[in-house]
């Protein structure tokens, strides 16, 4: 090997110009001169073949285009971590020159020379570096940790490191920059292609404080985070995005204080494995999104009961997934803790042309949501959402046992399969009544009209006025409508229903973006204008 390749090239990340590669072979190449490298590229589309040249296979690559030879001089094999510090913050050699001409002063004549200003330049740039607690060298070519003990010497106050998107090869690398950082709390190294042990010999007590750990892109697998995981003993944020991750196993005596976990973009091999990582007592939200999941399952307890794992979850998402089942929406109602839920574009989103039907059935299922795809969700829409959905499936549970006498409610296994929480609605509103589900029309309906009486509660003299609007109409085309009787403009009007079975109370329709079926009014119901 010739003196610019390193002796441990094979293996190493480089870069060369803005492209990112891993370096397979070392050497010669037939009917060419001098020492080769070749590179597995990041982006196949930097490369040219798979490794093989005139016929002879000097190294492989995932991608049939994947590789190509470059010559030493054009690989970057990276600096170590204290001189990428120092070029990030100002803090290198470039700055020495730039005092050292500022060493000597002319008084008048005379020209006098500060002995020792050198010294003393480097003694203020070490108590610039040992002030730094948040330190990013993200894109500057780190590949090593320098010599032993500089960076303790020099950052000795890290918390907060961002290493992502370097030249990292593997963990111990990593492990070397971190044991001499003593009170490191957060760490990214995503977009670093590196290997990672397969023994817990490597185990390290150098991320004895760390909280939160960023491994996006690494290509690390779950085997690999759960062995790693073993020197992870306060971590409560782990972000695994975008990497190997196709099967999970059961986190058994690891990330047992683990408070957030990202594994989105994985394509999972089995999309029933969400029970394997439900044993984490702390963990309060779990990214899945991207991650082929088609079905979700607590077998510990039947519906209508709370599962134990994952007690304290808090928010899900589901998004970008293959789940098509409702009865995956009903197991989540089996988390005690969940408040949070995002399920977008997911096969069961079609299964509803009315989207605002869909969040009404999602709503209803589980009882404890506070919020839906990123929209709060509001106690008067949750009380409308229960109501409807305990009036649209009124009929399929008389057909299967249901019975508004206690004495013969015996509502069959398959509904309350289907619809576990109907039993509690029924405790919560009462059971419906026949007459209550005659000529339900259903929920997906365009444009039911509904019956309603206007009053002006304060203005007398304006007689009531009965007005068939669709349900799917907005307050705000109301409050236009109400212009056009009153005269009133609609930012000056404020809207509320009563009904008969809201003994007395009244409910504001304060939103005008929704409509009026999100409010749950009814045919026969009375429309209050103030203004």
């Amino acid at each position: 090997m010739t003196a610019c390749v390193p002796p441990d090239a094979l293996g190493r990340r480089v870069s060369c110009d803005t492209h990112y590669g891993t370096v397979r072979y070392v050497g010669s190449v037939s009917r060419t001169a001098g020492i080769w490298l070749g590179v597995e590229w990041d982006d196949p589309q930097r490369g040219k073949h798979d490794g093989s040249y005139e016929g002879t296979q000097y190294f492989k690559c995932r991608h049939p285009k994947g590789g190509s030879f470059i010559r030493p001089n054009k690989a970057n094999f990276g600096v170590d971590f204290p001189t990428a510090v120092k070029d990030r913050y100002g803090l290198n050699d470039k700055q020495d020159v730039q005092c050292g001409t500022q060493n000597i002063l002319v008084f008048g004549t005379k020209t006098v020379e500060f002995v020792g200003m050198d010294s003393v330049a480097e003694q203020q740039r070490q108590v610039q570096l040992s002030k730094l607690v948040d330190i990013s060298v993200r894109e500057c070519a780190v590949s090593h940790a320098g010599e032993p003990e500089e960076i303790s010497r020099t950052c000795a106050n890290m918390r907060h490191i961002n290493l992502s998107k370097n030249l990292i090869s593997s963990w111990e690398t990593v492990i070397a920059i971190a044991s001499q950082v003593q009170h490191l709390e957060t760490l990214n190294v995503s977009e670093n292609k590196m290997k990672f042990p397969s023994t817990s010999s490597s185990i390290s007590s150098a991320f004895s404080n760390l909280k939160i750990l960023a491994l996006n892109q690494t290509e690390i697998t779950w085997t690999e985070v759960l062995l790693c995981a073993q020197g992870w003993p306060a971590l409560e944020e782990l972000y695994l995005s975008s990497n190997n991750i196709t099967v999970l196993e059961r986190p058994d005596n690891v990330l047992q204080t683990l408070k957030l976990l990202d594994l989105s973009d994985n394509q999972l091999l089995d999309g029933n494995q969400l029970h394997l990582i439900a044993h984490l007592p702390r963990l309060e939200q779990l990214i899945l999104r991207n991650t082929d999941i088609s079905s979700i399952h607590f077998p510990d307890v039947g519906f209508g009961c709370k599962t134990k794992m994952l007690p304290l979850l808090k928010r899900l998402a589901i998004n970008d997934n293959k789940i098509s089942q409702w009865s995956s929406i009903n197991e989540l109602d089996k988390l005690p803790s969940l408040r949070s839920l995002q399920c977008n574009n997911n096969p069961l989103m079609d299964t509803e042309k009315n989207p605002e039907t869909l969040k009404q059935l999602i709503i209803a299922k589980i009882s404890q949501l506070e919020v839906l795809n990123n929209c709060e969700i509001l106690p008067a829409e949750r009380r409308g959402a229960e109501l409807d959905y305990r009036k649209i499936f009124g009929n399929d549970w008389l057909k299967a046992g249901g019975h508004w006498n206690p004495e013969k409610n015996r509502p069959s296994e398959e509904f309350l399969a289907a619809h576990p929480r109907y039993p509690s609605l029924c405790l919560k509103y009462g059971a419906p009544e026949e007459g209550e589900l005659k000529g339900r029309q259903p929920l997906t309906l365009k444009n039911q009209l509904l019956t309603l009486t206007i009053k002006c509660p304060e203005k007398p003299e304006q007689k009531p006025v009965e007005k068939k609007l669709p349900e799917s109409m907005t307050i705000q085309k109301v409050k236009g409508l109400l212009y056009r009787l009153f005269k009133i403009p609609g930012s000056e009007l404020k809207l509320s229903y009563e009904s008969s079975k809201l003994e007395g109370k009244e409910v504001e329709l304060d939103n005008d973006l929704k409509p009026l079926q999100f409010y749950s009014i009814e045919s026969g119901d009375c429309v209050l204008v103030r203004w």
